[in-house]
């Protein structure tokens, strides 16, 4: 069993009867959906889940989740998803994919946020080792781009794997990728990023978090907020 997996099944183990789960996107994601499948088939635990994507609401899917759609939510008792950055603070970069909002609709919405990584994604600062994703509305990429450069941000939109074109989301959104020279907080470019007209949404998740699981040379560390 690697960390991934091993992070994933500490997760599983705070689902509890009759909770409505919210799904994450990523490979650690699946071992967590996978983990969740076998208690539902070992243990006879009840439970429905809310997906943060159409991969893994596929993937539920195929292991005989219960799925809810997310306009069919006012809530969810916990959502479970990785990361690609995590500070000390807990706060998180994410959005190395392409559901921004579907993530962070589920992490605001859920009574507890769960977040697995292993311990090459834990950072002194956001933007570390990623630039910043910032969704953005197609027509308004120009004037955002010019907003994020006046708070120090350099960035360009997201090639396709094949550079044979843009990435568009899920929704229709084009992403800014933008790296900041000054290091800024992440609290700081969280409200900065919230004020400029035109972003969708961006990678930054600050306040969201319940916890952190992290798997780490056979062990799971847990960081509580």
């Amino acid at each position: 069993m690697n960390d991934k997996q091993r992070v994933a099944e500490h997760a599983v183990q705070h689902v509890k009867p009759g909770m409505i789960v919210g799904l994450g996107t990523g490979s650690t994601a699946n071992f967590f959906i996978e983990a969740l499948a076998r208690r539902q088939n070992e243990e006879g635990l009840k439970f429905k889940v809310v997906s943060s994507s159409v991969v893994s609401a596929n993937k539920a899917k195929q292991l005989g989740l219960s799925l809810l759609g997310m306009e069919h939510i006012d809530g969810l008792d916990l959502y479970v998803d990785g990361a690609d950055e995590v500070a000390p603070d807990l706060t998180l970069l994410k959005g190395r994919g392409y559901d921004l909002v579907r993530e962070k609709l589920l992490a605001k919405a859920a009574d507890s946020f769960l977040v697995l990584v292993d311990a090459s994604k834990k950072v002194k600062r956001i933007g570390e080792n990623f630039p910043i994703p910032i969704e953005v509305s197609p027509f308004a990429w120009r004037l955002v781009q010019q907003s994020v450069a006046a708070i120090g941000g350099h960035g360009s939109l997201r090639q396709t794997a094949n550079h044979d074109g843009l990435v568009v989301t899920s929704h229709g959104s084009l992403v800014l990728d933008v790296t900041f020279e000054s290091n800024p907080d992440g609290n700081i470019l969280n409200d900065q990023l919230n004020s400029i007209p035109g972003i969708v949404e961006h990678g930054i998740f600050c306040g969201l978090t319940r916890a952190v699981f992290c798997g780490h040379d056979g062990q799971v560390e847990e960081q509580w907020a």
